[in-house]
């Protein structure tokens, strides 16, 4: 496995791990735009404003994706996804271990969160097995919005 900076190569693959609006809004929030264009999911997944990421298997093949940025003096976890092929392999803890470590060195930040949809429960479990805790935003958050906000000062050990 390895970690390396979001390949423009992979752009095709990732749209398709998003068939449909219920797994798009899921992944990318309620004003990701779908149907989508290559240059609206480009626009909307932030590609060119975030540090942008690519978990590669061990045939180099795409298997996860991933961005941070710094949120509050954290580390802020962002658009995180693993191929449907691959899921239950315990790529999205590694992912989130690799994003982490590298950006809160590059960041210079303490500790890490995210922001989960309420009802992505699979996510939440994951997050919360890793050390993730649900705590209150210290801003509002737009009318309508369903998503949990999680931190955590330290990522727990499997």
């Amino acid at each position: 496995m390895k970690l390396v900076q979001f390949d423009e190569r992979h752009l095709a693959e990732l749209m398709r791990w998003f068939p449909d609006a219920s797994s798009c809004a899921s992944w990318g929030g309620p004003h990701f735009r779908f149907p989508f264009t290559a240059a609206s999911f480009r626009a909307d997944a932030r590609v060119d404003a975030l540090p942008t990421w690519s978990l590669l298997g061990e045939a180099a093949d795409f298997v996860a994706f991933g961005q941070y940025y710094d949120r509050l003096g954290r580390c802020h976890l962002a658009h995180l996804a693993v191929a449907p092929r691959a899921r239950g392999q315990g790529l999205g803890a590694r992912l989130i271990r690799e994003l982490c470590a590298k950006g809160a060195v590059e960041l210079g930040t303490r500790g890490y969160s995210l922001f989960v949809l309420k009802g992505n429960h699979a996510a939440t479990r994951l997050y919360r097995r890793l050390g993730f805790g649900e705590v209150d935003y210290p801003h509002p958050l737009p009318a309508g919005e369903t998503l949990l906000y999680m931190v955590a000062d330290a990522l727990a050990d499997e």
